[in-house]
């Protein structure tokens, strides 16, 4: 989320002049002080004092309907951070409420997705105007037919606080689907059957899915995965017959080993149900013919260290997205039905050390591959004849593209999006065969003022201290002038291997028309440079990941884009971990940070197995059980590393569903922040007690956590009142 009547410079311009003129008192908000309970961490004959380990609830803790004190005390203080996040930014709540209906302004509320064919109809998501959630709905054969509903979550999330609509998956005969639910925010969805012909919800009732859920072609059978309920790691693959108890399901596979995770899905051809197991390093499929559903999956290739693969079907052939052989950029191979074995794999793209492979799409007479060269997202038409292969044309220095799932094989439609800094979204259908474009939607952007060629973009490159060139993509406001006066918001996340689009946002324009720019940091930990800039950022490379930060804000300041009093910083999740880390490295590069959802109390969660996530990711940060990661982690941990000095002004949110990252990290984070802190600087938890990992659920309620957000830079730029309270 990044997301002109007078002009907003005018506006802006007011409503500082008026904000300066608030008389707010430091007396008028108490700041919370969370109480200590020393509690002894041992491990590898360290110790560590963690003062506010009490902060931690259970999941029956929290849901329980008559609260413990345990519990109440938890809730209490979460809440008296909340009240004192009100009261200190409570004359900035015009501005937030206005800066909202801005970002509101500016999107079509009677939105409608392009219309995709699969299985004989047509599939769109609308909106309606003043609601916040999305109807789905289909037409049968052409788009001049009747349109038939198949879920107002309007409807549906009417008695909700929070409500997520996932997994719809309709049968193969086009009479049932299968659909999602999650009311709680915690990833552990309810399974649910619908009748399209008849509008009947049946009694099979499912939990503790991950929301994903696979028909057989009987139409009676489904697969789906069921989530450990502690650890919620995705585990285990049962068979359901519809119609019958969910007491009954077959339970046809367990991933035993707590690294991995599991998942089945479907092939494109419709012709096997396969069951994926993956874990940072290493997979393995099995694959099942789905006319014959209570028959034995059979093994692919077995699970081997560092072997990784996914897996598609096509004519008498699977074919495989893969590392092996050492193709750290990955390759595509074939290997027979009848003869999986790796022996039997053979090339179709070779490795290249020049290019990621990320992802394939196979078609009846063309394979697309999306690529990654230089930072670049590219993609490759290669006839399966051999007679043409040749790459979409993109001019923009920097832009994002994706091809769609692009259901059907006998097609020479290929479907992608497109869109940039600069350029609003486009959803484009491509004639392979003779290289046509039909623009089937274009972003609208309301409100009148928006003209791409008011915003330019770039990319830079910073040098990191071991000399390794970081790229930072930036885009601002033609008339904003790079000084040191210049204010900046650098954005990054840097884990995972996933890369940060270079994707246009309407919400960001509010920052943009008010002279910000906006930086976002290409940072080791992604593979934005390929495979191997992720693998120089995780396990005990990850300090690449936040010295490349620090070391891109540095080169922005010497280069006089900007200067620390004007340089902000935000991350959320693993990247609010990167949030967490460079400000106890270097706080007096920035004047203020957002940390959402942030990742800080990394070596006690990775020490507990109990937390979700956990023993997936010992590839990730590596296994503190042994000493060598405990120390390496230890010495860049956020909370470990919390001491008394001066930092920057800092905001932290947080959901208390939270599954991902506990909402204890953060609490705990801002309560050993406020004690040991020496500055006077702003220290804010907003915690949302309705949510979890992704925040608000509508779609307007999203916007309003984006205008929190931007009014606290905007408010420390341009001093909206807030230097009169004192954190």
């Amino acid at each position: 989320m990044r997301k002109f009547s007078i002009p907003f410079f005018v506006i802006s311009l007011t409503f500082a002049l008026a904000c300066k003129n608030e008389t707010m008192k430091s007396t008028d908000a108490i700041k919370p002080l969370a109480e200590k309970q020393p509690v002894r961490l041992e491990k590898h004959d360290d110790v560590r004092i963690d003062n506010y380990f009490w902060m931690r609830l259970s999941d029956e803790q929290k849901n329980a309907a008559d609260k413990d004190a345990q519990t109440q005390k938890v809730i209490n203080y979460l809440e008296e951070e909340n009240t004192y996040y009100k009261e200190v930014t409570k004359h900035t709540k015009v501005f937030e409420e206005s800066l909202f209906e801005e970002m509101k302004g500016r999107i079509k509320e009677d939105d409608a997705s392009v219309p995709y064919k699969e299985n004989g109809y047509f599939y769109s998501t609308r909106y309606e105007t003043g609601n916040q959630y999305p109807i789905y709905s289909r037409k049968k054969g052409h788009l001049e037919a009747a349109e038939e509903v198949l879920f107002n979550v309007n409807e549906l999330a009417k008695e909700y606080d929070y409500f997520q609509l996932g997994g719809l998956n309709v049968s193969p005969d086009n009479k049932l689907a299968v659909f999602a639910t999650d009311t709680v925010s915690r990833r552990q969805y309810f399974l649910k059957i619908k009748n399209l012909e008849t509008g009947e919800i049946y009694e099979d009732l499912i939990e503790n899915t991950t929301g994903g859920s696979v028909w057989a072609n009987d139409n009676k059978t489904i697969f789906y995965t069921k989530k450990d309920p502690v650890t919620l790691r995705s585990e285990k693959i049962y068979r359901h017959i519809l119609g019958t108890p969910t007491s009954e399901d077959v339970m046809v596979f367990h991933e035993k080993d707590d690294t991995f995770g599991t998942y089945v899905t479907k092939s494109k051809s419709n012709q096997y149900i396969i069951i994926g197991s993956y874990s940072t390093v290493s997979s393995e499929a099995q694959y099942l013919d789905a006319n014959k559903p209570t028959g034995a999956f059979s093994i692919l290739q077995s699970r081997e260290r560092d072997l990784e693969y996914d897996v598609a079907h096509f004519g008498d052939h699977f074919y495989l997205l893969t590392n092996k052989d050492g193709a750290i950029n990955f390759k595509l191979m074939k290997t027979p039905v009848s003869k999986t074995g790796q022996e039997n794999w053979v090339d179709v793209i070779p490795h290249r050390e020049a290019t990621l492979l990320e992802d394939f799409s196979i078609f009846k007479d063309y394979l697309v591959l999306e690529e990654r060269t230089n930072g670049l997202s590219k993609v490759r038409i290669k006839r399966w004849d051999a007679r043409e292969d040749y790459y979409l044309p993109f001019t923009e220095e920097t832009y994002s593209v994706g091809v769609y799932s692009n259901p059907d094989f006998d097609t020479d439609t290929l479907r992608y999006s497109y869109n940039s800094f600069t350029t609003p979204n486009s959803v484009i259908d491509f004639n392979m065969n003779d290289r046509s474009t039909d623009i089937k939607k274009e972003q609208e952007v309301l409100g009148g003022k928006f003209q791409k060629e008011n915003y330019l973009s770039k990319r830079i490159w910073a040098t990191a201290r071991d000399g390794k060139k970081v790229a930072i993509s930036l885009v601002y406001h033609k008339d904003t002038e790079l000084t040191k006066d210049t204010p900046i918001l650098q954005y990054a996340y840097g884990s995972y291997g996933y890369t940060l689009p270079d994707s246009f946002s309407t919400t960001r324009l509010s920052l943009l028309d008010r002279g910000f720019v906006y930086a976002l940091a290409h940072i080791r930990g992604s593979q934005y440079l390929g495979r191997e800039w992720y693998e120089d950022g995780k396990m005990l490379h990850k300090k690449n990941t936040f010295n490349d930060f620090v070391d891109c804000s540095k080169y922005l300041i010497e280069q006089a884009y900007t200067s620390p009093a004007h340089l902000y910083a935000m991350g959320g999740s693993a990247g609010g971990l990167l949030m967490g880390a460079i400000v106890n490295m270097n706080p007096e590069l920035y004047n203020g940070i957002i940390a959402s959802v942030p990742f800080v109390d990394v070596i006690s969660t990775m020490l507990d197995d109990s937390i979700p996530l956990t023993t997936g990711e010992y590839d990730e940060w590596g296994n503190p059980n042994d000493k060598a990661y405990y120390d390496y982690i230890k010495s860049y941990s956020p909370y470990d590393q919390v001491v008394a000095k001066e930092y920057p002004n800092i905001l932290v949110t947080t959901g208390f569903h939270d599954s991902q990252v506990q909402y204890w990290e953060p609490a705990k984070w801002v309560a050993k922040l406020r004690a040991l802190k020496t500055d006077s600087n702003l220290l804010l938890l907003d915690t949302n007690m309705e949510a979890g990992h992704g925040g608000a659920s509508g779609r307007f309620d999203a916007l309003k956590e984006t205008a929190k957000m931007y009014t606290f830079f905007l408010a420390l730029e341009d001093k909206l009142g807030l230097e009169k309270i004192k954190s």
